[in-house]
């Protein structure tokens, strides 16, 4: 019986890592269908594609995939999608920024403001909470077998703004400028650095702390609602104790 579940309990992990791998999946090639359409097929000469496909080798987004995505954009009948960012509040006033790519914002607008509505949040107007938060690069490298002193001289060469090792993590941050993120990591790759991700993420400026369990369970469900629907690209917060 115990092999019974056991068995039962990887497929069900298994399950639910392959859908979130093909979530992700469907997530970048929105983002890259709009990169070519804006910018043409060509990374050499399209900043933002080049950084897409660099993302979508970091999910392990197969290069057969990533060429298809971009000839489907590159013709006539390819879907258009728009980018859509959503502000506003969880309980007890964590500030929640939602960044989509869709082809009916209706449906996205709907679906967003649902998932607020739901566990006690307000879905709030466009700058509502966005001033919340500083816009950086993010470059993360485990710490394993990696000399901190060198990968920080190496880091604010190449032009990092800032670099962290706190002592209960098991990997060292390195912030940029947004416009410096992919410099900064492809500096720090060709010296021989593994780059465990690099992301342009919204760093909070001030944390909220919920000690209500209903709160912090509603928060929770609001965050898995949110990051389940395939039109949401992003969801940022300034919750401070979630356990993501």
């Amino acid at each position: 019986m115990s092999g019974h579940s056991k068995w039962n309990n990887i497929k069900h992990k298994k399950a639910k890592a392959d859908a979130a791998r093909a979530s992700v999946f469907t997530r970048i090639a929105k983002e890259i269908t709009i990169a070519v359409k804006e910018g043409g097929g060509d990374p050499a000469s399209n900043s933002r594609l080049r950084d897409l496909i660099a993302k979508a080798r970091a999910n392990n987004v197969p290069n057969d995939n990533i060429e298809r995505t971009i000839k489907k954009a590159l013709g006539a009948d390819s879907t258009d999608y728009e980018e859509i960012t959503y502000e506003g509040y969880g309980p007890e006033g964590v500030a929640v920024i939602v960044e989509t790519t869709t082809d009916n914002r209706n449906r996205t607008a709907g679906e967003v403001r649902h998932a607020f509505d739901k566990f006690g949040g307000n879905l709030g107007s466009s700058g509502c909470v966005s001033y919340m938060f500083d816009e950086k690069g993010v470059i993360v490298i485990l710490k394993e077998d990696v000399d901190e002193d060198a990968l920080m001289e190496a880091a604010l060469e190449a032009g990092a703004a800032d670099f962290v090792a706190e002592e209960d993590s098991d990997v060292f941050e390195i912030y940029t400028e947004t416009d410096d993120l992919y410099p900064v990591r492809d500096a720090l790759e060709a010296q021989g650095y593994k780059i465990e991700s690099a992301e342009k993420d919204r760093i909070p400026q001030t944390y909220v702390t919920m000690t209500n369990e209903d709160n912090i369970r509603h928060m929770t469900l609001m965050l898995e609602m949110l990051e389940d629907n395939e039109d949401v690209i992003n969801v940022y917060h300034n919750w401070e104790n979630c356990e993501e």
